[in-house]
């Protein structure tokens, strides 16, 4: 197999056992998954050091016990230190778009397919990502729902307190 073509498929490889592993911590895989997650981080790059013994100088074999989350992080750095030679994914072009007023949408079937063909790597990225950072969003959104309830309490109890004046209606202020 030429060089190129198979430090591509390499670099898949680890693209995806990084996003495999991640996932698998996420929902709470074994140990099992770990383990194979880093040998196959350990296989690959045995293989990229016989097609390129540098390789050698900046990345060892993980530890048999590595976590799921060092594996994932291995499998990306050294995906990042061929990435100029294989490319990052691109989002692709669009070549023209039509439109169907019967849905009201403009798309071009040949576009999107070659989009999708091209950018699936990205998507996968996208919800890698949103994978990674659920957990804060959600921790952040409890915080800011809890103060939001405790300001709406707040104004409640406001509202329920004897007033010693009467509220203001702006449309039975307005001059006539």
């Amino acid at each position: 197999m030429e060089r190129d073509k198979e430090l591509a498929k390499l670099v898949n490889v680890l693209r995806r056992t990084s996003r495999m592993a991640l996932q698998s911590e996420w929902t709470g895989s074994s140990a099992d998954a770990a383990k194979f997650c880093v040998e196959q981080y350990n296989r690959v790059l045995a293989r990229l050091k016989e097609l390129d013994a540098n390789v050698g100088a900046v990345f060892e074999p993980l530890a048999a016990d590595s976590s799921l989350t060092v594996a994932a992080m291995a499998c990306r750095q050294l995906a990042a230190y061929y990435e100029d030679e294989v490319g990052a994914a691109s989002w692709g072009e669009w070549k023209g778009a039509w439109g169907d007023p019967r849905a009201n949408v403009w798309v071009d079937k040949k576009a999107f397919k070659d989009f999708w063909r091209k950018s699936a790597r990205e998507v996968e990225d996208f919800g890698e990502f949103i994978r990674e950072n659920i957990e804060e969003w959600v921790k952040q959104y409890k915080g800011r729902e809890g103060h939001e309830r405790a300001a709406e309490a707040h104004e409640r109890a406001a509202e329920t307190h004897d007033r010693a004046t009467s509220r203001i209606d702006p449309e039975e202020t307005k001059p006539q």
